[in-house]
C-alpha cells in the first residue's frame, strides 16, 4: 500500500520534495507519473464483476444497473452508491442491495424515457 510504502521510505531517511515526510499521496503521484501500477487485490489483472464479500466492482456495478462505469462513479461523487478502496488508485468495492438496485434501476428507466419525450 502507499502508506506502507511512504512509511518504509521516511523510515530509511529519504525525503520528499522540499525535505518533507513522504505520505501515501507522494508516493500514489510518484506512481502515477511513473505509470508504476498498483498491486491487485485479487491477485489478478482484471477485476470480477463482483468480489467475494458480495460487493461490486466498478464494472459489474455498471452491468447491474445497465449504465456506463463513469454513471457508476458519478453515483458515488454524489452519495447515491456506497463503496471503499483500500487505497487510491484500488479497485473499488461497492456495496449494492436490492433495493438499491431497484431504486437506481427504475431512476435509470425514468431518465432515458424523459430523453426520448424531450426529442
Amino acid at each position: 500500500m502507499d502508506g506502507e510504502i511512504a512509511a518504509i521510505l521516511n523510515q530509511e531517511g529519504f525525503v520528499a520534495a522540499r525535505g518533507c515526510a513522504f505520505k501515501g499521496e507522494n508516493v500514489w503521484l510518484l506512481r502515477t507519473r511513473w505509470s508504476i501500477p498498483t498491486v491487485k487485490i485479487n491477485g489478478v489483472d482484471k477485476n470480477p464483476m463482483r468480489w467475494p464479500d458480495g460487493s461490486f466492482s466498478i464494472q459489474g456495478a455498471a452491468a447491474e444497473l445497465c449504465v456506463t462505469p463513469q454513471t457508476v462513479f458519478d453515483y458515488l461523487a454524489r452519495g447515491m452508491l456506497t463503496g471503499r478502496q483500500l487505497t487510491k488508485g484500488q479497485p473499488w468495492q461497492i456495496e449494492l442491495s436490492d433495493e438499491q438496485m431497484s431504486q437506481l434501476r427504475n431512476r435509470v428507466r425514468r431518465t432515458k424515457r424523459s430523453k426520448k419525450e424531450a426529442s
